[in-house]
């Protein structure tokens, strides 16, 4: 893995990024935790990510925690894509 970006799916729409890093400390240092949210209503949109210091931390938090059960939801936890250019104009 040649960066440290983490793609983490199907989280509970009640875990709020506090939790997100804390679940991925346990790993390694955690840079950046955010979960993603609605641009108008701020609701979880169920799907977060996570970028970490040391990519061989990141590599273990992927292995660990893919497939597992988190707050009931079986959560998807895979390195992140580089984001794709949006065509999106908000006044």
């Amino acid at each position: 893995m040649s960066n440290a970006n983490i793609y983490v799916g199907n989280l509970s729409y009640q875990l709020n990024s506090d939790s997100l890093q804390k679940i991925f400390e346990e790993y390694g240092s955690v840079k950046t935790a955010k979960v993603v949210t609605d641009y108008e209503t701020g609701r979880s949109k169920g799907f977060g990510f996570v970028e970490m210091e040391e990519s061989t931390c990141a590599e273990r938090a992927i292995e660990s925690l893919n497939g597992t059960d988190l707050d009931g939801r079986v959560i998807t936890v895979n390195e992140a894509r580089p984001r794709k250019p949006r065509n999106n104009y908000r006044d």
